[in-house]
């Protein structure tokens, strides 16, 4: 286990990895209630929907921590999840049979890029400077997600009659409230336990702050008073594909929306993890990203299968970097969690997402470290880094900071005349850009 997960190479243990991995499971672990929420609004069982999601995650993971042997876990993605239900489904009009075969034709499709190396050529033609925002772009993101989750801050805009909004983009919650309370309870912890070298700091303080909802109401026993349950059956949403509208024009818009968006989540998402990680090479390559890429095409295959959305790299995977995670073995591990999850789902419903907002918040904090790395000296190559840092928070959607990263970068470099620094695949990417933008 030791040499084929290079615990040595990387300087890991057994015990160090495995902690990284019941961290990164804890802080993924929502999403085993909220996939089946969303998707459930289209008529689908919400029972066997919870099934589908802990199978999809852990045959992506598994293949994540054996094949490409990185610390990242996968699961049906938010965002996509909505997408599927929301505008193929509810919007289009589309019986979610029809949307299950638009990922599995996603997930094939994917697997062929995967092959052929097309998906590792476009990381590798991302500049270091892109890369290190990325990283950065996507600690802001994760640290937004925890202070939400936990209500320390509050978002959104509302319909008041006659077309006027009210209200503000973003504001400060009501923190003597019990959620921003216990997240700022396990944040303390965490950050004491992180200062005395603690590896399971993160995940001793997501436990901290789990108690400490207890008094406050906020962790609560399951309703069925027991933590143990059998899986549900599948049998309602697996292997329900529908081919009979495939080559429509809708089909084409549908399927270059999935995979655009979910081509550029996932490099983001490995991007800011194999840095943080310190994976990168001396190139500033993902090691065996053909590997990690075939993952997550493998995971939204399959994952069709059973019946549920786009399976795709969690950014919550950085909590388990930060507790130490290096190799395939953390990512093992919360492949396995999401299997026993499938006995054990009360026990871990019983973490309320409060409780996981104190190590989203310490990850946004140490992924900001590279900021250090951006080259802010000149103009064409800061403005794109800084656009891709902000708009992913801004937008919520790494994908789309990536965008706006990128074509700045085409442009500015264009027109100051440093056009050969430019490389066919990003001339190339930019283009798909501006179709995706056109398409919307």
């Amino acid at each position: 286990m030791r040499d084929f997960f290079g615990l040595k190479e990387h300087c890991s243990t057994l015990k160090k990895e495995v902690l990284a991995g019941l961290t990164t499971f804890s802080t993924m672990a929502y999403i085993l209630a909220v996939n089946p929420m969303i998707l459930s609004k289209t008529g689908m069982d919400f029972n066997a929907l919870i099934t589908a999601t802990a199978l999809a995650a852990a045959i992506g993971t598994l293949v994540m921590g054996l094949y490409a042997r990185l610390p990242i876990g996968l699961a049906p993605g938010m965002g996509l999840n909505a997408f599927f239900a929301y505008t193929i489904v509810l919007g289009m009009g589309y019986s979610w049979q029809f949307a299950l075969t638009a990922v599995f034709l996603e997930g094939i499709i994917f697997i062929f890029l995967s092959l052929f190396h097309i998906r590792e050529a476009i990381i590798n033609s991302i500049p270091e400077n892109l890369k290190h925002a990325i990283s950065v772009g996507i600690g802001l993101l994760i640290a937004l997600i925890g202070m939400a989750n936990a209500g320390i801050i509050e978002t959104g805009m509302r319909h008041v009659g006659e077309g006027r909004l009210e209200g503000v983009i973003l504001q400060i919650g009501h923190v003597t409230g019990p959620g921003p309370l216990i997240a700022l309870t396990g944040l303390v912890v965490s950050a004491v336990l992180m200062y005395r070298k603690v590896n399971a700091a993160l995940l001793l303080g997501i436990l901290a702050a789990t108690l400490a909802g207890i008094p406050l109401g906020i962790t609560t026993w399951p309703a069925s008073g027991s933590l143990i349950s059998l899986p549900p059956s599948l049998g309602p949403i697996a292997f329900q594909l529908e081919f009979s509208k495939v080559f429509t024009m809708d089909m084409v818009v549908i399927l270059f929306t999935l995979l655009m968006v979910n081509l550029f989540d996932t490099v983001g998402t490995l991007i800011g993890l194999c840095s943080k990680a310190g994976l990168l090479d001396a190139q500033g390559r993902i090691p065996r990203a053909k590997q990690a890429l075939f993952a997550d095409a493998v995971g939204t295959t399959a994952g069709a299968l059973l019946g549920t959305s786009v399976v795709t790299a969690y950014v919550e995977s950085a909590s388990g970097i930060a507790s130490g995670g290096r190799t395939g073995l953390t990512a093992v591990t919360v492949a396995v969690m999401f299997l026993l999850a499938l006995f054990f789902a009360p026990l871990f419903a019983m973490i309320p997402p409060a409780a996981t907002a104190p190590a989203l918040i310490m990850v946004g904090m140490l992924m900001m470290g590279a900021v250090v790395k951006i080259n802010f000296e000149d103009t064409t190559e800061a403005i794109p880094a800084f656009l891709a840092i902000v708009m992913m928070p801004y937008t919520y959607s790494i994908a789309e900071g990536i965008v706006f990263g990128m074509l700045s970068y085409v442009l500015l470099k264009v027109f100051t005349g440093q056009h050969r620094k430019i490389s066919p695949v990003m001339y190339a990417l930019a283009v798909l850009f501006v179709l995706s933008f056109l398409l919307r």
